[in-house]
């Protein structure tokens, strides 16, 4: 079964949780469908794989990954890896390195020869990992973090709803002129104007992660009611075009302050993968 601080990283379709694909884990699925891009991956000034044939898989508690035909990738460039891992739900995958690459490629791809019962048939596809190599492309332009679920909406939407924000017994935010940001299976994200925050609580924040939808977020650590709360406010100074909204708007993170409040009514505290000890983007801080 699917775990419900993960539901952001699989395919959020609630319907598919009451799917028997296995019956070792009911409600675990694992699909694929064709994806119309162009995809292209690099890594040390190589081109290791092009395709407009490209299957996207789909899979619970996890991102969606890109599997290229064994015909589309420059398998003389790629030897044998030094491992093999195992999934109850895909099989026993061979890895590759990439022959002269050294170190830093070592076993940055993987094939499913035999895929196991229920799986769809990968036999003929392989993958890469995405950190492990160095470029991914879709068409012309480059992608970073992960590959964009075509399931996977992201609505900014300004609204004059008042939005109070509350830690040890301060309100350290009070806005009606906030963006609120909907995303497929994620809580709602209340991103509210600099000036409408106590600027006393925030203390800058090294930590930065990416988004593939929004951009790059910045942090700041929470100091309200005597305790420190780290990386607690996040916010985007350059989005992606489609997010530009929330441009350098503040975001209080719910799972982790005393309330936030829409129109005087709480909001249900969320349980996301920053409930486990992750950041928002479900990489540990």
């Amino acid at each position: 079964m699917r775990q419900p601080h993960l539901k952001m990283r699989g395919p959020w379709q609630p319907p598919l949780d009451q799917v028997v694909q296995y019956d070792f884990a009911p409600g675990y699925v694992v699909f694929t469908l064709p994806c119309p891009k162009r995809i292209r991956v690099m890594a040390n000034g190589q081109t290791l794989a092009d395709s407009t044939r490209v299957l996207t898989l789909y899979e619970s508690d996890h991102i969606p990954i890109y599997y290229f035909p064994m015909e589309d990738i420059r398998m003389d460039l790629m030897g044998p890896g030094k491992r093999t891992t195992r999934s109850p739900y895909k099989g026993d995958a061979r890895h590759y390195s990439l022959k002269g690459g050294g170190e830093p490629y070592e076993d940055i791809m993987w094939h499913y020869e035999r895929p196991v019962p229920g799986s769809p048939d990968l036999s003929g596809h392989a993958s890469f990992y995405w950190h492990e190599v160095d470029r991914w492309f879709e068409e012309d332009e480059e992608v970073f973090v992960h590959v964009r679920d075509p399931f996977r909406r992201v609505d900014c939407l300004p609204s004059t709803r008042r939005v109070t924000v509350e830690h040890g017994g301060q309100v350290v935010a009070d806005s009606g002129r906030g963006v609120f940001l909907f995303e497929n299976g994620l809580p709602t994200r209340h991103y509210l104007p600099r000036q409408d925050v106590d600027a006393a609580v925030l203390e800058p924040s090294a930590l930065r992660t990416q988004c593939p939808y929004k951009g790059e977020a910045h942090y700041h650590h929470l100091n309200a009611g005597g305790d420190r709360i780290e990386n607690a406010v996040w916010f985007y100074p350059n989005p992606v075009e489609e997010s530009a909204r929330i441009r350098g708007l503040l975001c209080f993170a719910g799972e982790l302050v005393d309330r936030i409040s829409v129109d005087g009514q709480t909001v249900e505290r969320p349980i996301t993968a920053m409930t486990k000890g992750y950041n928002y983007h479900g990489y540990k801080d």
